[in-house]
This record gives C-alpha cells, sequence and structure tokens, in this order.
C-alpha cells in the first residue's frame, strides 16, 4: 500500500476520533447547561469524577475504533492485542512490545499524535469545567443555561 493511501486512511480515522470526542464533549456540555453546576464540595467532587470517566470513555472508544482498523485490515492479527497496541500508542507510552508491520508504521504515527490531540483537548475541557464555579460571575448571570 502506497504512503499516500496509509496518510490518508490515518487522517480519516482521525476525523472519526475528532467527531467522536465532539459529539461527546457536546453531549456534557448540553447536559451541564441544562442542569447547571452542582453546588458544594460533593457535588462539584461527583461531577469532576463522573466527566473524568465520560471522558476515558470516549479516549476509550476512540482507541477501540484504531484497533478495529487494524485487525479489519490486517495489521494485527487479534482484536485483544490491536486494542493493547493502540491504547499504548494512542497514549504515547510506546512499550514497544507489539509493533505493526513496515507498512502501516505511519499509522502508529498518527494515531499517537491524533491521542496527544484528543488528550489535550480533554485536558482543556475539563480545566474549564473544573474552574468554573470559580469563575466570579455577575448577579443574575445565567450562562451556563
Amino acid at each position: 500500500m502506497s504512503m499516500l493511501v496509509r496518510v490518508l486512511a490515518g487522517c480519516l480515522m482521525m476525523a472519526l476520533c475528532v467527531t467522536v470526542h465532539a459529539a461527546g464533549v457536546t453531549w456534557v456540555l448540553r447536559r451541564l447547561r441544562r442542569a447547571g453546576l452542582p453546588a458544594g464540595f460533593w457535588g462539584a467532587t461527583w461531577l469532576f469524577v463522573r466527566l473524568a470517566i465520560w471522558i476515558v470513555l470516549l479516549h476509550l472508544v476512540e482507541i477501540g475504533a484504531w484497533a478495529a482498523m487494524y485487525v479489519w485490515n490486517g495489521a494485527l492479527g487479534d482484536f485483544a492485542t490491536a486494542l493493547y497496541f493502540s491504547a499504548v500508542t494512542y497514549t504515547t507510552v510506546g512499550y514497544g512490545d507489539v509493533v505493526l508491520p513496515p507498512g502501516w508504521r505511519l499509522d502508529g504515527g498518527i494515531e499517537a499524535l491524533t491521542g496527544i490531540l484528543m488528550c489535550g483537548w480533554s485536558t482543556g475541557f475539563f480545566v474549564a469545567i473544573v474552574s468554573r464555579p470559580h469563575e466570579r460571575q455577575p448577579e443574575g448571570d445565567q450562562s451556563w443555561r
């Protein structure tokens, strides 16, 4: 397979990850706008725990999509190995104990770049939500609702 095809396939997978992430973040934002932020330490803490779990689940869906692509195209033999490789690559841990065949290695790099982008997006989103209760709002400001 040509390098151009591999780059295009990697970009399509990146686009899928961006779409999944955008849908997941948008869904949470809409729920927060309707419900508002909880008051008190435990209410806010429970929100942050649920938000962290949601973000990790989004990443797991994206990692699973990359793994499925590797198995479907024959780059890796089984889904468990592909999922492990994808998680290690997406998070940029990169143990190196499982590697892609030479023709697929560019996809691994694109997956790692995608993981960096999606994790950065998640971090920014999480920080924005966590810092929101601490922002001083003018009286009567209903910007979250």
